[in-house]
């Protein structure tokens, strides 16, 4: 008898701290309702390596293999960095250092990597992190080690360098990330990075990138003036509406796109939520005013975003506002990931459903759900298959 009451208090209490859970559920927790999503591969995490324009655009060329030929690949973004980091080496060299090395770069990188060099399966090179005895990549040694060598070179007060130093820093390169193959057996066949990039099924001249300023005229290209599009590839400029027109025609339509903006403003939380926040508005429902607001912390700001959920208050992005933030520096390119799906919240408002490469971080394991508002605000540009954009649009850029 003594036990069964033990039990019954335990039930009794389990219940209880049960219902108190439930009285402490966000009501204003968006529940999503998916209106299209398309096929991903997997969620990877580049952990402590500035690499999400690697991992997101290797996820965006997956996505696009998956669509046209329904074949998974697990693409080798250690492949892509040693290549690319060479590649930028050498123009920081060729430049004396009047430009900058560093671990970030852009969707363009991978795809020229993999049109001048290939690319192999992840499993062809050694897994990140394990030449050092971590389990993912770590670049903060690496990073302490090969960006002052590359300075150090491109400073040179010599009147004439050796190329000796391309040995040296692909020793680095090979001692950190691996050496890339010459050639390797997948599937039971062998290939060379060329030939394996080659039989993956997709044409490599079909991606083009695309943006929306007014410091250039709109139905032309231009290099975005950001440090890590150092290679300065053009992305074809279009107005904010065409750009989102671009989006939505191509998610509607089966594909994924390789986006890049900034994830530094307040209404990015790290619960796997982003809305382009309207300061003032948020104040008045949250019960206090904006000199407080002003104060609060990011991660108050955030937790402060995550109790209102679906019922954020938002600016309106507009293209005025896009290029002014451009300009004073607030609109950054800080990250890249892969835009996949739409949703709709309990109150009709539409996200993009957007995978990044954090591991299975935030409340929807490793997606974000992230506004249209959200989306037209921050883009600083994106990689798309050409044959995703609307006619009109294709017909005005000629391509």
């Amino acid at each position: 008898m003594k036990k069964l009451t033990t039990l019954a208090l335990l039930a009794i209490i389990c219940l209880g701290a049960s219902a108190q859970e439930a009285k402490k559920e966000n009501p204003n927790k968006p529940v999503f309702t998916i209106v299209k999503e398309n096929p991903i591969t997997s969620i990877k995490d580049q952990n402590r390596s500035g690499t999400c324009w690697d991992y997101s655009t290797l996820s965006y060329f997956e996505a696009e293999i998956l669509k046209k030929t329904g074949k998974t690949y697990d693409l080798c973004e250690s492949f892509v960095a040693n290549k690319t980091y060479m590649d930028r080496a050498i123009q920081v060299v060729r430049l004396h250092g009047d430009c900058q090395f560093a671990e970030g770069g852009s969707a363009y990188d991978p795809l020229y990597c993999i049109q001048h060099y290939g690319i192999c399966p992840e499993d062809a090179m050694p897994l990140p992190g394990t030449l050092y005895g971590d389990s993912l990549n770590n670049y903060n040694e690496f990073f302490s080690l090969l960006e002052p060598y590359v300075n150090a070179v491109a400073r040179n007060k010599a009147a004439k360098i050796s190329s000796q130093w391309k040995v040296g820093l692909q020793g680095i390169l090979d001692a950190y990330l691996g050496k890339c193959p010459e050639n390797f057996t997948y599937k039971g066949k062998t290939y060379t990075p060329k030939s394996f990039a080659a039989s993956l099924g997709l044409d490599w001249n079909d991606y083009v990138s695309i943006t929306s300023y007014t410091h250039h005229p709109f139905w032309t290209a231009f290099p975005v003036e950001v440090q890590d599009n150092w290679r300065n590839p053009g992305s074809w400029n279009v107005p904010m509406d065409d750009m989102m027109r671009i989006i939505d025609n191509a998610v509607e339509n089966g594909y994924t796109i390789a986006w890049g903006g900034d994830v530094s403003e307040d209404g990015f939380t790290r619960s796997g939520l982003a809305y382009m926040i309207d300061g003032k508005k948020a104040e008045s429902l949250a019960g206090s005013d904006m000199a407080k607001w002003l104060k609060l912390s990011k991660t108050e700001k955030r937790n402060l975003i995550d109790s209102l959920g679906c019922n954020v208050p938002e600016v309106t992005a507009t293209q005025e506002q896009r290029q002014e933030r451009f300009d004073n520096w607030e609109l950054t390119d800080d990250h890249g990931m892969l835009i996949f799906g739409i949703a709709k919240d309990q109150n009709g408002k539409e996200y993009y459903m957007v995978k990044n490469s954090w591991g299975e971080a935030g409340d929807y394991k490793g997606i974000w759900y992230m506004t249209k508002n959200f989306i037209a605000a921050n883009t600083m540009d994106f990689m798309v298959n050409k044959n995703a954009i609307p006619k009109d649009i294709r017909k005005k850029l000629g391509i």
